[in-house]
């Protein structure tokens, strides 16, 4: 029998348009040949946020030389973003990881092969869990990756080596949305379509710079025919703010009183649809006698609003027929976020703004796969959102997944913050890092650093040798990366769409889904995953792990049917007399609740709340300034570790670090603009470009959250729910460098 290493080398040196495939035949819009033609165009859903836009790759004499937005999808309507145009040029840096690579005994990384990187991988790993027990290891994953690899990984660390923790990314952007959801509706469910933002008479944008973070979901907006009052709370002047009709430009962090005061005042104007809530809701009463201390002097006195500017948004609110509120990262990084996004689920659910067309209290997701890694990645939940304690889900995932009920994990993983706490703690002493960049993108960036420096081994598995993590790393696995492999990403909507393979990895590199299958076979434990053979193999899985879920899948066949329907937005049940879902498409745009029933118990959401908590940092004298955070262009992504590699897309953006400061700030400091300035806080100093700009208040600077500096600054605080990062606020101080 052939080694599976040899094999799986060998293989890569045939053709790529065989390669291609996975599963001659299954693969492509209805019955596309197994062999593409080498002057085929591929269409796939982009790798970077959560839109899920649909992008035509284009392939010369079987290369794919450059790419168009796809017509006629449900998603991005032949739209694409900066991004989007830009998105093959990162498989061709010259920085890529092509061999692994081991850290030698002088310290430094030597190319190593594939066989070795293994031995090495389970040999160090084995030896810390044999001599310190199941929490010595940890891994730290991304939402980057397609589901079955995401799926893979849980399933592989937790019920195959061995490994009790690990989390995701995800945990810096969505946990919180995810969080407020379970909460609230009993299962972690957006419950909108984008066909919303076009629906809608009012839309309210909190801590969402969406024309920036999300600019084909801001074209969305635009072609609303409906003449929409738009509304943005957001401390800064925003592009997206300058667009709107109102622009609450409240005090940092005081959206949990606004948005309490403001179901006082819709209380107060009889706008509550008392039905609705009476028919679908549980807590309405108790919650109403809470908010009474909300009284408008109050509200305006916190949030720095002035009382006509409050008055016009609970009156926007009261008359609305349609009325959708949005938020992202303004909301879900804070330290009370999982209490103000549910502040808005509250406002949605107390006016009966659910389940129909331009309605819904709805969170816009950060990465392109951050669903798959909220529903499928056996971390926060056993794989598909079941119940680690449930003695029957924990059946039903064993027997979908053809595993041994024994080998379930039994509990959650320790959070992102708690698994990095645990290495000052000596719990943890190796990490397994999968396409992400932690020590440049974790919150108090320089001890985020100095724990990984204190681990034994540490493993990071990306596409590049470059990036802050990797510079760190024992071992170094090369990874290919979005359109180098196959599989599903879930966008924002609860969309499934496809990702496809139309180049080949670099040298050695390996997608995720088979350095995973590789370390299944090296540690022993191969034979657990025979059903695991291939992304296509692990979606069936994921098919029948669904079924009766909310997010049931198991309606769409095999890829060729998701790709004929043109994505699918869960839930998406196989039909209850057995028939072939081909037969019927589902519509391409649906919404959750339209029936008013929920996913808890009772079938009724939740009315929950907490008294507001002062922000943990607030400015004094020695910090006199609040520094706020957030996306600096639609040209940059994360940690600009792809978006970096872009000739174009660095034009669009200033190269270096930059803080936006009030007029009246920097003449008071002596600050220029244009100038260098030095920005302390009490994690650490950096300098960076001032822009003397109105659109910051003052008091406040403002920096993009993708430059390293950035996260040299900021305070490691975090919500009690859903344990995500406060990256928003933080006190600083500045002057001329």
């Amino acid at each position: 029998m052939t080694d599976p290493l040899t094999e799986l080398l060998r293989r890569r040196d045939g053709p790529l348009t065989r390669d291609l495939v996975l599963e001659p035949g299954r693969f492509g819009l209805g019955r596309v040949p197994a062999r593409l033609q080498p002057d085929d165009a591929v269409e796939m859903v982009c790798g970077y946020c959560s839109t899920g836009c649909s992008l035509k790759v284009h392939l010369r004499q079987g290369e794919a030389i450059n790419l168009t937005p796809a017509p006629d999808y449900p998603v991005n309507l032949g739209m694409a973003c900066p991004k989007g145009w830009e998105a093959l040029t990162p498989l061709r840096a010259p920085d890529r990881a092509t061999v692994p690579l081991r850290r030698n005994a002088a310290g430094k990384p030597e190319p190593v092969d594939w066989e070795t990187a293994l031995r090495t991988f389970c040999g160090r790993f084995k030896e810390l869990l044999d001599r310190h027990g199941p929490e010595a290891v940890a891994f730290l994953s991304t939402g980057q990756i397609v589901t079955e690899e995401m799926a893979f990984l849980g399933v592989l660390t937790r019920c195959g080596l061995g490994i009790e923790h690990g989390d995701s990314n995800t945990r810096q952007c969505m946990a919180t949305s995810a969080v407020a959801y379970k909460q609230s509706f009993g299962f972690d469910a957006p419950p909108y379509t984008y066909a919303d933002f076009e629906a809608s008479d009012v839309l309210v944008f909190v801590g969402s710079n969406l024309c920036i973070a999300h600019p084909i979901l801001w074209q969305r907006v635009l072609r609303n025919p409906h003449s929409p009052e738009i509304i943005v709370i957001d401390p800064r002047r925003t592009e997206t703010a300058m667009a709107a009709t109102q622009h609450l430009a409240l005090a940092p962090k005081s959206d949990l009183v606004l948005f309490y005061g403001t179901a006082r005042a819709l209380i107060e104007l009889g706008a509550v649809d008392r039905a609705f809530v009476k028919a679908h809701t549980t807590g309405f009463d108790e919650f109403a006698r809470f908010v009474q201390p909300f009284t408008p002097e109050r509200v305006c006195a916190e949030t720095r609003l002035s009382r006509e500017t409050f008055d016009r948004f609970v009156g926007s609110v009261a008359r609305g027929r349609r009325v959708s509120f949005w938020w992202t990262m303004g909301v879900n990084q804070g330290h009370e976020s999982t209490r103000t996004a549910q502040a808005i689920i509250n406002l949605a659910l107390m006016t009966g703004n659910i389940g129909r067309p331009g309605t819904g209290p709805n969170s816009i997701t950060g990465q392109c796969n951050a669903m798959g890694s909220r529903l499928f990645a056996n971390i926060t939940s056993l794989v598909g959102g079941h119940d680690f304690a449930d003695p029957g889900q924990r059946q039903k995932v064993a027997a979908a997944l053809d595993l041994p009920e024994t080998r379930l994990p039994r509990q959650p993983c320790h959070a992102y913050d708690q698994i990095l706490q645990g290495i000052d703690e000596g719990r943890v002493k190796g990490l397994w890092m999968i396409a992400t960049n932690t020590a440049h993108s974790w919150i108090d960036q320089a001890e985020a650093r100095r724990r990984l420096s204190r681990l034994e081994f540490l493993v990071v598995q990306d596409m590049y040798h470059s990036t802050d993590s990797a510079r760190l790393a024992h071992l170094v696995l090369p990874a290919a990366g979005w359109g180098e492999k196959t599989g599903t990403f879930i966008n924002s909507e609860r969309r499934l769409g496809l990702v496809k393979k139309v180049a080949r990895a670099p040298g050695q590199a390996l997608s995720d889904f088979r350095i995973f299958q590789l370390i299944a076979h090296h540690w022993g434990c191969g034979e657990m995953f025979r059903a695991w053979s291939s992304p296509e193999a692990v979606f069936d899985l994921l098919r029948r792990v669904s079924r009766g879920q909310p997010c049931d899948i198991s309606g769409i066949r095999d890829y060729a049917h998701l790709e004929a329907c043109g994505g699918v937005q869960w839930p998406h049940a196989l039909p209850a007399d057995g028939g072939d879902p081909r037969c019927e498409a589902p519509a391409r745009e649906r919404r959750l609740f339209a029936d008013g029933r929920f996913f808890t118990p009772d079938q009724r959401a939740r009315f929950l709340f907490a008294p507001p908590r002062p922000m943990p940092e607030p400015t004094d004298a020695e910090y006199p300034l609040l520094l706020l955070t957030g996306r600096g262009s639609s040209a940059q992504w994360h940690t600009q570790t792809r978006t970096g590699k872009s000739d174009v897309l660095r034009k669009l953006h200033a190269p270096d670090a930059y803080a936006e400061i009030n007029p009246a700030d920097a003449r008071r400091l002596g600050i220029a603009d244009q100038k260098p300035m030095v920005i302390r806080s009490r994690r650490g100093t950096v300098r960076a470009l001032a822009v003397v700009t109105p659109t910051v208040q003052p008091g406040h600077l403002f920096m993009p959250m993708h430059y390293a500096e950035t996260n040299v600054l900021t305070r490691a605080e975090f919500d009690p729910y859903s344990r995500q990062p406060s990256y928003k606020a933080c006190a600083v101080s500045a002057r001329p460098a």
